[in-house]
């Protein structure tokens, strides 16, 4: 099944509550990452394991920042095809893109065919 023009707006929700939840984990993470830099700035780490530690918590917030700002990105995005009226449309080959595969990811630019082959394409 695939959506019309009237199911525009529940999935324009759906969107603009993904990006909320997106903007509040992008910044709660630079705020721990903030609180974890201070910590390292008071002294708490005292030898190399310790520094190692901190080193891959800062690498990990950093790769959790970059995958949500992917993400809202990508939201954003869908948000401008919602705008436009070409949301629920393959970006690849034009076809509609099923409703099951939008209410699961409503940030999807693919049709299911073209993603599997942009992800075979990509390893």
């Amino acid at each position: 099944m695939h959506i019309q023009r009237s199911d525009f707006p529940h999935f324009a929700q759906l969107l603009k509550e993904r990006a909320k939840i997106l903007r509040r984990e992008i910044r709660d993470t630079l705020l721990r990452a903030d609180q974890e830099r201070y910590a390292n700035l008071a002294g708490q780490v005292h030898d190399a394991s310790e520094e190692s530690l901190a080193d891959l918590l800062v690498d990990v917030n950093q790769a959790e920042i970059a995958r949500d700002v992917q993400e809202l990105r990508d939201v954003e995005r869908a948000q401008r095809r919602i705008e436009a009226g070409t949301y629920g449309r393959c970006g690849d080959c034009g076809a509609a893109i099923s409703r099951a595969r939008l209410e699961a990811n409503p940030s999807a630019l693919r049709c299911i065919t073209c993603q599997e082959a942009a992800e075979k394409h990509s390893s």
